[in-house]
This record gives structure tokens, C-alpha cells and sequence, in this order.
């Protein structure tokens, strides 16, 4: 709710607005005044100013107090903190400051950073998370922040030039120490935009899931007891589902954006139309030159095909398994 525009902003030219914080505020007061806050779940992404942050922030706060009233386990705040990535902000400062408040003061059930967002979350120097031992302590350092479930993912190339996403996550133990899991999944060879977007709302959708079917929906904070392992909690099953949909629908879409783009090449070479540079469907501005014109071709051909694979996220096959990682070594 907090951006609107014709486009997302994978295609470097869109227009829009801001949510500003006092439109954020009068959009939940008009959802009190008509007694719609029974919400169970807030996610909440991508925010433009810290000022928004601070009005997200006090939905979340508010929502929490009339959820307990009701139950336990009543409301549960995922934050996915889309900051920057890759040592890169894409945010000024004092919405990163917001952010790391947002962690600090206890309100987050579920934050999902990357590796470079989690150094910003925990104060960490950018670049020094890159080995799975760093990861593990971005983790502890967010739970002993007061987070009881993270997920982190950062890309890690390995010796033999083959490209992985490490996916590690954890739900944090009543002594505060971690139980780590991970996941590995094999990086495609595609520019895609709103993956992170993908993956944070099938987490809601799937964590909610299994916390129910562990029994835990009415357990604060959706925790298991320290019994389970790390790669049977609901925040390690339900990342396996979302990645096994995810690769899926992605591989499928790079596939589909294959057929587009030769479509287009052959349409040129058969017909005279247009080909993928100059296509109808990607602007006629007089300003957009050939090399744009290209890229946006390539931007709208690689949109992620969720709709016609819904088949895939609803009920995915299992390409992947979560790994406990052993702390004691």
C-alpha cells in the first residue's frame, strides 16, 4: 500500500506516487472505524520514507494489542526489509535507521533479509556476511535483537562456477539460542523482478500453514517447542514449499520470455514487423533509443508467469529439503 505505480520499477522508467505516513494513518483508521482489524498476519515490504516506516510500525503495534486480547498467537508482523542488496541502498538512511527500531523494539515475528540487509539489521560491516558461519551469526545476532524467526538468503558461488541462493533460516529456542536450518538452490540464468516480493508473500501464506498443522496457530509467536528440530519447523517447511513453487514458476517464465523474445525476432524476419527493439508493446516515444528499447523488451518478456502457473504454488512438487546445520562445529 505504501507505492503505486503503472509499472514496477524493474523497467527504470515509471511513474507514480508515495504513499505518504498520514495517508498510511487515515487508510487504517478508515478500516477501524468500520471494524475491519481482525487481521491475523501484516506483511509489510517495501516503505518510502522513515516517516512510513513509523506509521507501519504503529498499525503493527496496534494490531498486535487487539489480536492478544483475542489469543495468543493472534498477529504475526513479517517484515521483509527491502533496503538494497549487493552492498548497495536503495533507500536513504533514516529508513534504514527506521528499520533496525522496527527489529529492536520487539514488535517482528519474521524478518527476511538479504545477506546485505541483514549487515544493516545487525550492524555488521558490509561485506563481511559471505561464508554459511556468518550467516549463522546474522541469526543469533536478529533473535538476541528480539526476532524469534529469521530468514536470510545471499547468493554463494562455489568452486566450480556453479551459482546457489543459500536460503538459511531459524526459529529461535526459549534460551535464546538458534536452531539453524538451510537450503540450497541452484541459480537461473535470468534478471527477474519481484522475486523477494514472491517469496515473503508464499512465506505468509505457507508458514501460517504449517504453524497450524503443528498445532501452534494459538502459541505466541507461532514457536515450536525446543524439541523440534531445526529442519522440522514450520519456518524450514514452509520455505520448502515456497522454493520447490518458486523454482518452478521461474523456470517456466525463462521459458516463456525465450518463446517472446524469438517471437519477435521471427516476426521481424518472416513479415517486416517489428522486432524485439522496436516492438508496439514496449513505448513509441521519440526519446527511447534502440538500446532501451531492447532492455524494456527483455524486462517485460522476463515478467514473472504466476497466474498461469498457479498450479505450481498451490501445491508444488518437492524439489527441495531443509538441512539442520550443526552449531557445534
Amino acid at each position: 500500500m505504501c507505492l503505486s505505480t503503472g509499472n514496477h520499477t524493474g523497467y527504470r522508467r515509471f511513474k507514480g506516487t508515495r504513499t505518504t505516513p498520514d495517508e498510511i494513518t487515515s487508510l487504517y483508521a478508515g478500516l477501524k472505524s468500520a471494524l475491519l482489524t481482525d487481521f491475523d498476519v501484516l506483511l509489510s515490504g517495501y516503505i518510502p520514507s522513515a516517516g512510513a516506516v513509523d506509521a507501519v510500525a504503529a498499525i503493527a503495534r496496534d494490531l498486535r494489542v487487539r489480536a492478544t486480547q483475542r489469543r495468543p498467537g493472534g498477529f504475526f508482523w513479517v517484515l521483509d526489509p527491502v533496503m538494497g542488496d549487493q552492498g548497495r541502498l536503495y533507500v536513504a538512511k533514516d529508513i534504514v535507521d527506521r528499520h533496525i527500531a522496527c527489529v529492536r523494539g520487539g514488535g517482528v515475528d519474521l524478518v527476511l533479509p538479504n545477506g546485505f540487509e541483514a549487515e544493516l539489521l545487525t550492524g555488521r560491516p558490509v561485506g563481511s556476511v559471505r561464508m554459511l558461519a556468518d550467516v549463522v551469526g546474522v541469526l543469533g545476532d536478529l533473535h538476541d535483537l528480539g526476532v524469534p524467526h529469521v530468514i536470510v538468503t545471499m547468493e554463494d558461488r562455489k568452486e566450480n562456477g556453479k551459482a546457489f541462493m543459500v536460503v538459511a533460516g531459524s526459529s529461535r529456542k526459549t534460551d535464546g539460542s538458534s536452531r539453524v536450518w538451510m537450503v540450497e538452490v541452484p541459480l537461473l540464468d535470468c534478471f527477474f523482478s519481484g522475486t523477494g516480493d514472491m517469496f515473503a508473500a508464499l512465506m505468509v501464506a505457507r508458514l501460517r500453514e504449517a504453524a497450524e498443522a503443528q498445532g501452534l496457530l494459538e502459541t505466541d509467536g507461532w514457536m515450536p517447542p525446543d524439541t523440534v528440530p531445526a529442519n522440522e519447523t514450520p519456518l524450514a517447511k514452509a520455505a520448502e514449499k515456497v522454493l520447490s513453487s518458486m523454482q518452478t514458476v521461474l523456470e517456466k517464465t525463462i521459458t516463456a520470455k525465450d518463446e517472446e523474445l524469438a517471437r519477435l525476432d521471427q516476426a521481424q524476419e518472416t513479415t517486416g514487423g517489428p522486432r524485439r527493439d522496436q516492438s508496439e508493446d514496449v513505448g513509441v516515444d521519440v526519446g527511447v533509443n534502440e538500446e532501451t528499447r531492447k532492455y524494456l523488451a527483455l524486462t517485460k518478456a522476463s515478467e514473472i508467469r504466476l497466474v498461469r502457473n498457479w498450479r505450481d504454488l498451490v501445491d508444488p512438487r518437492e524439489r527441495f529439503k531443509a538441512q539442520a546445520v550443526d552449531l557445534s562445529k
